[in-house]
């Protein structure tokens, strides 16, 4: 399960971040995790959830927005919207389309308390 150690990267990315503002406390993380990153979002909050006890960043929010996948068809020469790896392109249905967009998974943005 990969996640567990995406959560550890994560908190250890606020955990700095924290300390680099002098912060006691982290109230929010917002998270953005394309939906063919590969990511368990499930599992992620479980292993943030536990990960997190006896940090900063107890008793935070973790909130997360999906980014939509999307691929260049080469055969009509059109972004598309993706939604697994290995999808057909949903306008022609040639299957020569490369992923662009929505494997990225980053921390965007987190709240802290001083």
């Amino acid at each position: 399960m990969h996640e567990v150690g995406l959560a550890q990267s994560i908190i250890e990315i606020v955990q700095r971040s924290a300390g680099e503002n002098a912060a006691r406390r982290v109230s929010c993380v917002s998270l953005s995790i394309g939906e063919l990153a590969n990511v368990e979002l499930s599992s992620l909050m479980q292993a943030l959830t536990v990960g997190v006890r006896g940090t900063v960043l107890e008793g935070a929010r973790f909130e997360v927005a999906r980014e939509q996948g999307s691929g260049w068809c080469m055969a009509c020469a059109k972004t598309v919207p993706v939604h697994r790896i290995g999808q057909a392109c949903p306008l022609c249905g040639a299957h020569q389309v490369a992923v662009t967009g929505g494997t990225e998974m980053r921390v965007s943005e987190i709240e802290i308390e001083d």
